[in-house]
């Protein structure tokens, strides 16, 4: 509050002076004005609720009485009292109800407020009711999760922890606390949570990291703090923590920011329980992250999650499986080929499965068909993977402009076989943010590339731009090879800095985040040239295989300008 200095609004007009001691007063050097210190010093106690009331009641009589009473030559003295007592009442208004916030906020209980925010982190705390996965959840046993036969191996051992701890306590092993499950989005971890509750017999407490973020500060923790009370009031149970990262994250110990120290609580409170319980008490913890690298080391020490189970993405065998036990709830043709489509469907999780069959479904129905037939997989295919057909998105032109690109990419993969992967298809139907696209698939899974094959891809990728670049002339080269030069000087960045596929920097890491090594100016403008050096060298190998085969360039394109879609075999053909 001010310490009686005032506020002086004009020479004539009013005075606002607001002391530690006494209330506001306001204070006029004309008598019909002395009267109002008192009803504002009663506003004042009164609440600023009333003192509209004031100015209607009070104040706007005396300025009609003064208008009534002027003459003609006092008009112009009138207008400026007018004005300033308009512009005091004003700024009375305003510092009144400052001062009435300021006091409540001062002179409101303690108690009071620590009871507010007491409820309101009540109303918001975190639903840790226990079931029994049959109560709550459908029953999910081992048998029932397909794609990931390592991961249920690691776990079904877990099952036989809780239910035959003696087992291994008499030779002295020490019975895992918490389990982690590490994987891509997709890929089952929450159905494996609930096998091992099914199978062992257990009540299950589920919960997400997020559900422990809060904006008061030491929520988080007293959460974490309900969470296990309420888990050892039930034991035997498992608590199953979904997307821990939102509470596990690593720390920032150069932050000052309340939102860290509240992340920072309630980790500390979460490493803390953890160490609180022994595993005689019955508590087993499982929690899900496709982030382990954004956990804090602390969590993930002996003692806390003893063990980490991979999820991986399911091979070909377990796409399969589980593609056969989807189509198994739809009507299905028997054109349906299974095994072709686990072979199409490499980087698919369990999820992207399971839509992928009820796109096919939805599209079987779209289409006036009673049965799920092979077409309907390959459009739901196609939709899932890059959105869906828009047929009618190109003029003429520019079709004829996308079919020569995609050819130029075909003819370059096909003339670089076997180093280039097969091609499945080429295409001139636009989806998502494609004009078209050619697409290659290895014969089998795969999980590394050779030297030689980056290569192959390094002049794939440079063939659409090529073939504008012989059929139209380089000033008429279309903006549709953006995403082709990004993903080819992507590639040949991570060759020259990760993968150390060039002779003039060797086998040597440079990326930045490598031990945080910032790279020289010297050593950047190396890298630089190397990575300009290979697209070149790209774009220089695609330039001679098409002027090469100029004929079956023509001849692809269109044959993509008729059909708009061409398959492996009908280019092979096109080619031969």
């Amino acid at each position: 509050m001010m310490s009686g200095v005032p506020y002086n609004t004009s020479s004539r007009g009013i005075h606002v002076i607001d002391k530690e001691d006494d209330p506001p007063c306001i204070i006029s050097h004309s008598n019909h004005y002395l009267d109002l210190q008192n009803r504002a010093a009663n506003l004042y106690h009164n609440g600023v609720s009333r003192i509209n009331r004031f100015i209607r009641e009070d104040v706007s009589p005396i300025i009609s009485q003064s208008a009534e009473g002027s003459d003609n030559n006092g008009r112009n003295n009138f207008g400026r009292n007018l004005a300033g007592i308009i512009l005091g009442i004003t700024i009375a208004y305003l510092v009144i109800a400052l001062i009435i916030t300021a006091a409540v906020s001062v002179l409101a209980p303690k108690e009071h407020v620590d009871a507010t925010l007491d409820n309101k982190a009540k109303k918001t705390s975190t639903n840790v009711q226990p079931t029994k996965p049959s109560s709550r959840y459908k029953q999910v046993y081992f048998k029932d999760i397909l794609g990931v036969d390592e991961a249920k191996k690691e776990l079904e051992e877990v099952v036989k922890f809780i239910r035959e701890p003696e087992k291994y306590r008499q030779i002295g092993a020490r019975i895992p606390k918490g389990v982690l499950l590490v994987g891509p989005p997709g890929t089952g971890k929450t159905m494996l949570a609930r096998a091992v509750a099914t199978e062992s017999g257990i009540q299950f407490i589920f919960t997400s990291g997020s559900e422990f973020v809060e904006i008061y500060v030491g929520q988080g923790a007293r959460r974490i703090r309900n969470l296990f009370e309420h888990a050892r009031n039930i034991s035997p149970c498992i608590i199953f923590i979904d997307e821990i990262d939102a509470v596990g994250a690593r720390r920032v110990s150069t932050s000052n920011n309340p939102g860290n120290r509240e992340h920072d609580q309630t980790l500390n409170q979460l490493l803390v329980e953890l160490d609180g319980f022994s595993p005689s008490s019955g508590i087993t913890v499982i929690a899900a992250t496709n982030r382990l690298d954004y956990l804090d080391s602390a969590l993930l020490r002996p003692g806390r999650f003893d063990r980490i189970v991979h999820v991986p993405l399911p091979d070909r065998n377990g796409r399969e499986a589980i593609l056969f036990m989807y189509l198994s709830k739809v009507v299905c043709d028997e054109n349906v080929s299974v095994s072709d489509m686990a072979s199409l469907t490499f980087g698919f999780s369990g999820a992207d499965l399971e839509n992928l069959v009820n796109e096919a479904a939805l599209c079987a129905v779209r289409n006036g068909r009673t049965k799920v037939t092979s077409e309907d997989m390959f459009e739901a295919r196609d939709k899932v993977m890059m959105g869906p057909a828009r047929p009618s998105l190109q003029p003429e032109e520019q079709r004829r402009v996308t079919a020569y690109h995609e050819a130029g990419h075909a003819i370059v993969a096909f003339e670089l076989y076997p180093s280039a992967d097969p091609i499945h298809k080429a295409t001139i139907i636009s989806r998502g943010n494609a004009l078209g696209f050619v697409e290659q698939l290895p014969p089998g899974d795969r999980y590394g590339y050779h030297r030689h094959q980056m290569l192959a891809r390094l002049a794939v990728c440079m063939g659409g731009r090529v073939a504008e670049e012989l059929v139209f002339g380089y000033n008429h080269v279309s903006s549709g090879a953006s995403s082709d030069i990004r993903a080819a000087t992507e590639l040949a960045h991570r060759m020259v800095t990760e993968w150390g596929m060039t002779d003039e920097l060797g086998p040597v890491c440079y990326k930045n985040h490598v031990s945080g090594r910032v790279l020289s100016p010297e050593t950047t403008a190396k890298v630089e040239a190397l990575v300009k050096k290979l697209v070149k060298d790209g774009h220089r190998k695609a330039e001679e295989i098409l002027r090469r085969n100029r004929d079956k360039l023509e001849r692809v394109a269109r044959a993509l300008l008729e059909r708009e879609t061409l398959t492996g075999d009908e280019i092979k053909a096109l080619c031969e």
